[in-house]
């Protein structure tokens, strides 16, 4: 094994499976495959001897499953279906990208290190990061000059709804964020996470479990209400439609936008629309820039809007972009997210 490389377990129940993705997987010279086993027990036995930085398992397998979603899977990918083909080397593409990122991030943290965040004082006296105090880096994305150069319309109004556009890292941010609501926040919550179709129903179920407010995967008509998180299935794009008793969710089978089906810049749009400056955005850890710029369309409308602080994004891909065009406000860690949407809102 290479102490240079990032090393990884592959847990799967088909031979065929094992081989393709460690095939996959050792495309790329910075990942090393150092074994292999066919369920979940075999796996643990295997963990104390080869320690790997990332394990990729099945979720359904014999004699043990992979539990991910119960337990805590950082993320989730679907299985390419064999051959060579450009299903199978996007899938390797995705693959390689999230072991590089999570296996890079597990190195970095091992051993229970922190990493201090940033903070000045906001209204209530909480410490949070102004957008316009941000840090730009070497690495910063470009201004793309088609961006418009916004300033609100008006000021925020009572928050009605808050939407959050999260992508790779999100799964285990949002656990940490909804175990920590306020059970008595009266905001409607839409969340568009990256994620492939068939997982977020579960996922959902897996965060109404730790969740002090009810949690559930959205489906066509479901009612708005307060005390409610909807997450957007993983094939369909979600919309708003508001009636005059109610305002109702809307899955839309249409074309990836951002190169995304959810996508968290669909979702964005129509609560600038619809709801305007009583609306509150949250853009969070993820690569790419969905939502980056449809974020700024609640901006303009008078919205609060909300990024997630370097630190602690697994990838500070959505938010920087985001924030180095000037459309947040507030710039929060991790660890006082759940804080924050309930102390920034207006009442």
């Amino acid at each position: 094994m290479s102490v240079n490389k990032i090393s990884v377990l592959v847990i799967d129940d088909s031979a065929l499976m094992r081989n393709l993705i460690s095939r996959l997987i050792e495309r790329d010279s910075s990942l090393e495959v150092i074994g292999t086993a066919m369920n979940g027990r075999f796996g643990l036995v295997k963990l104390p001897r080869l320690n790997p930085d990332v394990i990729v398992l099945d979720l359904e397998m014999p004699e043990m499953n992979g539990e991910a979603l119960a337990l805590g899977a950082s993320d989730f990918i679907t299985k390419p279906s064999g051959g060579e083909s450009d299903e199978l080397n996007h899938i390797g593409n995705q693959l390689v990208q999230l072991l590089t990122v999570y296996g890079n991030n597990y190195r970095r943290n091992k051993g229970n290190s922190t990493v201090e965040s940033l903070a000045v004082l906001t209204n209530n006296g909480r410490v949070y990061e102004k957008a316009s105090n941000a840090i730009r880096t070497e690495n910063s994305y470009p201004q793309n000059q088609d961006w418009d150069k916004i300033k609100p319309l008006r000021k925020a109004g009572i928050t009605e709804i808050i939407a959050i556009g999260i992508s790779t890292g999100g799964p285990n941010a949002l656990r940490k964020v909804f175990a920590q609501l306020d059970p008595n926040l009266k905001q409607p919550i839409l969340v568009v996470q990256h994620m492939p179709a068939g997982f977020t129903k579960e996922f959902a179920a897996s965060l109404n479990r730790i969740c002090p407010l009810e949690v559930k995967e959205a489906e066509e008509g479901d009612i708005i209400k307060p005390g409610r998180i909807l997450i957007a299935p993983g094939d369909a794009h979600i919309e708003i439609e508001k009636k005059s008793l109610a305002s109702i969710i809307h899955l839309k089978d249409s074309d990836l936008v951002n190169g995304h089906k959810p996508s968290a810049g669909v979702l964005f749009n129509s609560i600038a629309k619809n709801y305007g400056h009583n609306s509150m955005a949250v853009i969070m850890t993820g690569m790419g820039k969905d939502g980056a710029r449809e974020i700024g369309e609640i901006y303009r409308e008078g919205g609060i809007t909300i990024a997630q602080d370097q630190q602690s994004c697994i990838v500070y891909g959505m938010p920087r972009v985001a924030v180095e065009h000037n459309y947040i406000q507030h710039i929060v860690p991790l660890e006082d997210m759940a804080e924050a949407l309930c102390t920034l809102l207006i009442e």
